[in-house]
């Protein structure tokens, strides 16, 4: 059985909202957070001249902004081969350094399960 065929329903959930904000947004990255309360967040990279922030450092901004304690999982959908050591800092900083870093292709597939 393929590792995307054994994703968690949530799991699943939070890779749906990463592609739908990447899409929403025509933006290069789309990423979601689900925080120790079941609550997801969701956003796409900023790029603003003064404003600078990957999709996934956005969702992890977000979800502190929310009151967020802790994360249980991240979600990233992304042309890149991996995350940056940046993004799954602040997955780690809040979520500890357990807390998986699902990283998919533009059309939801799973590609990888990374540490935070």
């Amino acid at each position: 059985m393929s590792e995307a065929a054994q994703l968690d329903p949530e799991d699943r959930k939070i890779i749906t909202l990463a592609r739908s904000a990447r899409a929403r947004n025509s933006v290069a990255e789309g990423a979601a957070v689900r925080d120790e309360t079941g609550r997801t967040y969701a956003a796409g990279t900023v790029a603003l001249d003064s404003l600078k922030l990957s999709a996934l450092r956005t969702a992890v901004a977000m979800a502190v902004a929310s009151g967020a304690t802790s994360l249980e999982a991240a979600a990233v959908v992304t042309d890149a081969e991996s995350a940056s050591e940046e993004d799954r800092a602040a997955v780690r900083d809040l979520g500890g350094a357990g807390t998986p870093v699902l990283l998919a292709g533009p059309d939801g597939t799973l590609r990888a399960t990374l540490p935070a």
